[in-house]
């Protein structure tokens, strides 16, 4: 099987931190990370992503003006994108629907069940391990 590598995008160290642990660590996934929408941009040239799990907001180019970035491209077009969100109402997740965007994930995260989540909305087989201190 192929290796899984997303790209974590978040203006917020802790959080981008706390989700690459989760994803290599449970989901034994690759990660690359961005802390800007410019900088998610910029990897993007250079490095093959199976997915993007994208912070809608962030100072300078918020998620939304990068989803539309990576929807105008079309060696980007179809990269499955998660967004990941403080604040999400019922409508906002119809409209992301409607966008194509793969799936929407709140903040606060469950650290324990992120991997999980993610699977979920990619359709990705679960390859979760346990850690041992929790078998």
């Amino acid at each position: 099987m192929t290796q899984r590598r997303i790209l974590i995008v978040d203006d917020e160290n802790h959080l981008r931190g706390l989700v690459q642990v989760c994803l290599e660590d449970l989901g034994g996934w690759d990660t690359l990370t961005a802390a800007s929408g410019e900088e998610c941009l910029q990897i993007l040239q250079t490095q093959s992503i199976q997915a993007i799990l994208l912070d809608v907001s962030m100072p300078g180019m918020d998620g939304m003006a990068v989803y539309e970035q990576l929807q105008a491209n079309p060696n980007t077009q179809a990269i499955p994108v998660v967004l990941l969100t403080a604040q999400v109402l019922p409508s906002d997740r119809a409209r992301f629907t409607q966008m194509g965007v793969a799936g929407v994930i709140s903040k606060p995260i469950e650290p324990m069940a992120l991997t999980t989540e993610i699977a979920e909305i990619l359709g990705w087989e679960s390859q979760l391990s346990i850690p041992p201190a929790l078998s």
